[in-house]
């Protein structure tokens, strides 16, 4: 009898291919009752969605051994994938996409369920690829056109997108090598809710223009220059802001804060320098989406080495939060910049007190101390 028949084996009576005949119709006819009964699970709603997946796995299971081409199988599978499309199953639904278009090229509704999973898992290529090769089969189907178009928008806008993270990166990188090349060190930002998300920028020329703020601790006010070149000498900036035709800044009652009484400093020792992967982070804050820059930035751990030399000099008072150092103004903001225990609170913070006040010696004495 075919039923006891090894695997493989040819039958070699009338008999036996009549036996293989019949369990063949019956396995068919089995396959197209699970089948058909899938298909009104579908229609009945989401609810029996999963028992439309069961019946037509058991209709596949009555196929037997698959090989293309073979149209049934493969309008099988394509019914289990759009099935798994509706559930949220999308790596199930391109494999059974997949497996409907490799037993049957010509099956465009396949190739457009495999796109659409594609689709769903960001496979995007893979999308437009599914797309053309159903078009190749039938040019004029709308459906696979107008899902194409769709495919293709979205990978242009992903290559926008990524062009413009990798120049985000070119530039922060960019960046990173002028400020490492000046020896400047930079931490952990301070002060943004005066400052925002101001960073320095680097010109054509080379030139780094870095935003400084200016804080007057005797009443913790502040100015902000949004655009310092790193070559201007601080008595330039000064010479303006403190010019005799320019107003007393608005809580100098007693006009101390004029052009000749005023002195500036920046606090050594606070903070930690960041390392080059942290200081192509912070640099890229703002550029771009955090979530589209790649794991890796090529940066090292490592952490800045220290300028030798010294542009500035130390004050003689100690404060609870580090040492002050005066600025000179005839020294250019570079120079400060590099001071060899001044690390940047991302952006240049410099304090500034005024000689004819009741505050400079307290502030002098080093008993004053940030809030």
């Amino acid at each position: 009898m075919a039923l006891l028949m090894e695997p493989g084996s040819e039958p070699l009576t009338e008999g036996e291919k009549a036996d293989l005949d019949a369990i063949a119709a019956i396995k068919e006819s089995a396959a197209r009752e699970y089948r058909e009964e899938g298909n009104q699970f579908v229609k009945k709603g989401r609810k029996h969605y999963p028992d439309a997946v069961d019946c037509y796995t058991k209709a596949i299971a009555q196929m037997g051994a698959l090989s293309p081409p073979s149209p049934d199988a493969s309008v099988l599978f394509a019914n289990r994938a759009h099935v798994n499309l509706l559930l949220g199953n999308h790596r199930r639904a391109l494999d059974d996409a997949e497996q409907a278009v490799r037993l049957s090229p010509a099956n465009l509704k396949a190739h457009y369920r495999a796109a659409k999973a594609a689709l769903a898992l960001d496979l995007l290529p893979e999308a437009a690829s599914f797309c053309r090769r159903g078009l190749e089969h039938d040019p004029a189907s709308e459906e696979l056109k107008k899902f194409l178009a769709q495919v293709e928008a979205q990978q242009r806008e992903r290559d926008l997108k990524r062009a413009k993270v990798e120049q985000a990166i070119s530039a922060a990188k960019e960046l990173a090598a002028a400020i490492e090349k000046r020896g400047l060190r930079l931490g952990k930002a301070a002060y943004q809710e005066l400052t925002r998300v101001k960073k320095p920028k680097l010109d054509d020329q080379g030139l780094l223009h870095w935003p400084v703020l200016l804080l007057y601790p005797e009443v913790m006010s502040s100015d902000f220059i949004e655009d310092f070149p790193e070559t201007d000498l601080f008595s330039d900036h000064l010479d303006l802001m403190f010019s005799e035709s320019s107003p007393p800044l608005p809580w100098d009652e007693n006009h101390a804060y004029t052009r000749e009484a005023i002195e500036m400093y920046c606090q050594a020792g606070d903070g930690t320098p960041f390392s080059k992967s942290e200081l192509l982070k912070y640099l890229l804050e703002g550029t771009v989406d955090s979530g589209s820059l790649p794991e890796s930035l090529d940066g090292e751990d490592g952490e800045r080495s220290t300028v030798k030399g010294s542009t500035a000099i130390s004050s003689t008072g100690q404060g609870s939060s580090g040492k002050w150092i005066k600025v000179r103004e005839g020294k250019t903001l570079q120079e400060a910049l590099q001071h060899k225990d001044y690390i940047i609170p991302a952006v240049p913070v410099f304090f500034v007190v005024s000689r004819k006040s009741a505050f400079y010696s307290k502030f002098k004495d080093g008993k004053w101390s940030l809030p």
